[in-house]
């Protein structure tokens, strides 16, 4: 196999890889469309949040124990965290892609951007 020949295949690779990204990124974010859609049904058949007055859960926990009582802003909250968490997937796929193709620059980066995507979570208030 010449050296042009071993250039396409890994062209074609990373294709393939980028293509079945894509995918997943699109499903992740039906996926967390429907589950919105879901919480937003149960809010409007209900005609309540499922929580008293004014209170709304604000961390994972208090969302995680909604979600089990099938309360509709716990639901809806959990389809919006679904959707941030898509792109962080995304970045940390990337991470093995790049070690995979011995990119060690960009998975460096990428790993840099997963750490930092992570410690803002931590230090967030969720």
């Amino acid at each position: 196999m010449s050296q042009g020949d071993r250039g396409k295949a890994s062209a074609s690779a990373i294709s393939v890889v980028e293509l079945r990204i894509s995918q997943y990124l699109r499903a992740g974010v039906l996926l967390s469309a429907d589950v919105i859609l879901v919480g937003l049904a149960l809010f409007l058949i209900l005609g309540d949040s499922g929580y008293p007055g004014r209170t709304f859960p604000a961390r994972l926990p208090e969302i995680g124990q909604g979600l089990l009582q099938l309360k509709p802003y716990a639901i809806i909250l959990t389809g919006l965290l679904m959707l941030i968490l898509t792109p962080v997937f995304r970045v940390g796929i990337s991470i093995l892609v790049f070690l995979k193709e011995k990119d060690y620059l960009y998975a460096g980066i990428s790993l840099l951007v997963f750490f930092i995507l992570i410690v803002s979570f931590l230090l967030g208030k969720a």
